[in-house]
């Protein structure tokens, strides 16, 4: 990536311009450290190997969670209370399996447990002593054996773009594909692949982010989309992996972590080796009225499972415009791009896994619309010189009239171009018409094959005119989101970005802190709290040394227990 600055941006405002997004979301990361929910916690036994579904479709993880809830709530974390009951149950899993299928055993294991806590046969307590040591000691194992098989398919991945090699060109070709049913999604995926494209996203079912469990098994019935479903994903994955070997580059898979199971699709997805996943900081809450409290803690969590396999983050500011005006709210987009910045960074992950998100969605008929863009896409690309960037089509002004989409589309593709996009989302003639058709996303990649090839390496000639409309508008831009992050860590409060959420500041809706979906999902970490994902996703040894100094004398057993894991 180039890091010469075309825009003429003052070095000292762009750091002012981080330094003021650090100090808007440390509190919102205070408040993820300190809390979990349930996604978080069915996301810890997915790692274990929990599966299955009751005759309802609703996943044992989720009974097997609502069941500890119920006896012992989850302010504790689950795995104490569950690998306790799997030890007072008497199953010895390595007794059982040992060795290489020890885990697989486990899962299975924990699901039977699920099955009888969902029947009422069994009952959960916090473990104390030595029954917490054990309980502790086996739910770290378990867990990270889910944890080493997402290393596992990452170096997979490795070894895959290694022997297949990377698309030649940036940026990558990014297109939809989804039917509702999986079995016809696959060629659809796969001609889309010989047709160009680089990374193909199967666009997730209207509602499924407002669904509070992840449905089970391959899915044929969808609506505007297909589920996310762990079946789905290794059905995707096979497909794409044999249409890596026909073509002799590496297909990306991406999905959707986001809605009210981000943490569990998350994790899913690092067990099936996807590629990337769309994860925005603010998304659910803004657009799917879900609490903003629910959205940062599992957003955390999902995120940290991110950096561990290897999958960059699509975030989600091409939304923003789809509501507020592209010109007046083009500030606001910095602003998101910053704070996604700051709360992947400090989930860990690296600068070439965020495809921050920013979009071509200035009214055309607006006079100067074409330079509008591209002093905003030329803005994003300086602001984040390290990261690949998701550049989105138009979509909220595509008419219907398919000649003037597709002529859109080239101008939005010659602005990726022009200005060294990472991640290129084909734009459809059809947008706001009907479900694009094979035959559609034929042209449209013709468009974006002309448009890339013609253009080149223009990204390294096209330098704006010094003091020029470009600079003076990305200047303009800059200025204005470092005034907004002025007045949202100046209002005050313990969290004034969730203030700021509240008042409406992003893509104009309101959502307060105490509203939303899912809030009942949350609890506050008891003293006693105990995540082994966490802890190894965290770096254990420095987060275990702090925190044993912090716990009261009441924890004890588990200060016990984190001691003895730290040594271990």
């Amino acid at each position: 990536m180039t890091t010469m600055n075309k825009l003429d941006l003052d070095p000292e405002l762009v750091r002012r311009a981080r330094a003021l997004a650090r100090q808007a979301g440390r509190p919102v990361v205070d408040l993820a450290r300190s809390h979990t929910t349930v996604a978080v916690e069915r996301a810890v036994l997915r790692l274990a190997g929990v599966t299955g579904a009751d005759p309802d479709g609703i996943p044992w993880v989720n009974r097997l969670v609502d069941a500890v809830a119920g006896d012992v709530g989850i302010g504790h974390g689950v795995a104490l209370p569950v690998w306790h009951a799997m030890n007072r149950e008497g199953i010895d899993t390595e007794k059982l399996a040992g060795g290489a299928t020890e885990k697989l055993a486990g899962g299975a294991d924990l699901t039977l447990l699920a099955q009888k806590a969902a029947a009422g046969s069994v009952r959960f307590a916090m473990p104390k002593g030595r029954d917490a040591t054990a309980a502790a000691r086996r739910a770290r194992r378990a867990v990270g054996a889910g944890i080493k098989r997402i290393d596992r398919r990452r170096a997979e991945r490795e070894r895959m773009v290694k022997r297949h090699g990377d698309p030649r060109q940036r940026p990558w070709i990014y297109l939809i594909v989804a039917t509702g049913d999986i079995h016809e999604d696959i060629p659809q995926a796969q001609a889309a692949a010989r047709a160009g494209a680089d990374v193909i996203a199967v666009i997730r079912s209207t509602g499924q982010s407002l669904l509070d469990y992840v449905p089970e098994g391959a899915t044929r019935e969808g609506f505007a989309g297909t589920y996310a479903t762990q079946e789905n994903f290794r059905l995707m994955r096979a497909a794409l992996d044999e249409s890596s070997r026909e073509l002799g580059r590496y297909v990306r898979l991406t999905n959707y972590a986001s809605g009210l199971c981000m943490p569990e699709i998350a994790t899913l997805a690092g067990l099936e080796r996807l590629d990337m996943m769309l994860n925005d900081s603010m998304y659910g809450i803004l657009f799917r009225d879900i609490n903003p409290i629910r959205t940062f803690v599992d957003q955390r969590f999902s995120r940290q499972i991110h950096a561990r396999a290897g999958i960059i983050i699509n975030t989600g500011e091409d939304n923003y415009l789809t509501t507020a005006d592209a010109v007046e709210a083009a500030h606001t987009v910095t602003v998101s791009q910053l704070l996604n910045e700051y709360f992947a960074h400090e989930a860990g992950l690296a600068d070439w896994q965020l495809g921050l998100g920013h979009a071509f969605e200035i009214n055309p008929d607006l006079p100067e619309s074409f330079r509008l863009e591209l002093a905003h896409a030329l803005l994003a690309r300086e602001l984040f010189p390290d990261a690949p960037l998701k550049w989105m089509p138009p979509t909220k002004h595509m008419t219907g009239d398919v000649f003037r989409g597709n002529l859109l589309d080239g101008f939005f593709n010659l602005v990726g171009a022009m200005t060294g996009q990472g991640i290129l989302l084909v734009g459809m003639m059809t947008e706001a018409v009907v479900t694009p058709w094979l035959s559609d996303r034929d042209i449209a990649l013709q468009n974006v094959r002309y448009v890339l090839g013609a253009a080149g390496g223009l990204h390294e000639d096209f330098v704006p005119a010094p003091g020029g409309f470009i600079q003076r508008r990305a200047n303009q831009v800059l200025g204005e989101a470092v005034e907004l992050l002025e007045a949202i860590v100046n209002d005050g409060g313990e969290a004034p970005l969730l203030s700021a959420i509240a008042d409406g500041t992003f893509g104009i809706m309101k959502r307060p802190a105490t509203g939303g979906k899912g809030l009942d999902g949350v609890a506050r970490h008891e003293p006693d709290y105990y995540n082994p994902a966490s802890d190894i996703l965290d770096a254990a040894p420095p987060k275990i040394a702090a925190t044993l100094q912090e716990l009261p004398d009441q924890a004890l057993a588990t200060r016990e227990t984190l001691e003895e894991l730290r040594r271990s």
